[in-house]
């Protein structure tokens, strides 16, 4: 009767060692599984990223296992004071910002301020380099320098770093630097390509020491005739300690062209820490017109 109760005593505990074995094993794969959520930030006078960025973000959802969140400035793209949502930051797991000269209230940039500090990945495009343009003496002045806060890109447009571009009626030729050629950030990009973006310049001093430079730029039919090659594309750890994409592309015809489309879906899965996939989906359709600088027809 003893060696029953002890023989019946070790099965219960072997049995609640097995499902505890099991329960441990599920909840890791459901963790190990969860979908990241991607939380965009849109806000350009120019570009159209409140349009352009909502499409790679259904794609990320529909084909490669991501959430995603879009924030706009509203009620439009002029908006410089108002992009609301931002508290999403706090659930995020990458946020991406397309920025232009915006003017955020304390309470909203408290919001991007506090994601920069827990050191999550970050994702920056184009006039990200000049996100915010607080007038000289505001308290939030500092974040005029975002870009190099955040990307290591000169801290805004300007200044002594000299970040311009070299004229609208201008265009790119991108090419992989050569001692990128295997970074897995560029499969299946092509050695080569063209956009419409004109080149921005960001030489000499950025970006900062340390970034990888992954691609340059060649500017084609340049307003200066001294133009010369800079880098579109890099990565890096900000000044947080976090590690980031960005580029300095982002024309509304970039992102129709394959080759770019291939380098930002890439992008989300590195800096989310997925697997770079190696079945693309195909080209998505993304014809949004390039706007420029519109007055706002909302009132």
């Amino acid at each position: 009767m003893k060696k029953l109760y002890v023989l019946k005593q070790g099965t219960f505990c072997l049995l609640f060692i097995l499902l505890t074995m099991v329960g441990y094993s599920q909840s890791s794969k459901i963790k190990t599984n969860k979908k990241p959520l991607v939380v965009f930030v849109a806000g350009d006078h120019e570009y159209g990223g409140e349009s352009t960025l909502p499409i790679i973000a259904a794609e990320l959802e529909k084909n490669y296992g991501f959430r995603t969140k879009i924030l706009k400035s509203f009620p439009d793209q002029n908006a410089e004071e108002n992009i609301p949502g931002l508290e999403a930051l706090k659930e995020a797991d990458v946020a991406v910002f397309f920025l232009r000269w915006r003017r955020l209230p304390a309470d909203q940039m408290q919001h991007i301020e506090d994601y920069l500090k827990t050191g999550k990945p970050l994702v920056g495009f184009r006039t990200t380099t000049h996100a915010f343009n607080y007038p000289k003496g505001h308290p939030l002045q500092k974040w005029n320098a975002f870009g190099e806060i955040a990307f290591n890109s000169p801290p805004g447009w300007g200044g002594v770093a000299k970040h311009t571009h070299y004229g609208h009626e201008s265009s790119t030729d991108v090419n992989i630097i050569k001692s990128e050629a295997n970074n897995e950030l560029l499969t299946g990009v092509g050695d080569n390509f063209h956009v419409r973006s004109w080149l921005y310049q960001v030489l000499p001093s950025y970006p900062v020491k340390g970034s990888v430079l992954l691609m340059n730029g060649h500017s084609i039919n340049p307003a200066d005739k001294k133009a010369y090659d800079n880098p579109v594309t890099w990565t890096g750890t900000n000044s947080y300690g976090a590690k980031f994409f960005f580029t300095t592309m982002g024309h509304p015809e970039d992102f129709d062209q394959e080759p770019f489309q291939h380098l930002v879906i890439n992008a989300m899965h590195w800096i989310a820490g997925k697997k770079i996939p190696k079945n693309w989906a195909g080209k998505i359709n993304i014809n949004v017109p390039y706007r420029g600088i519109v007055s706002s027809t909302i009132k």
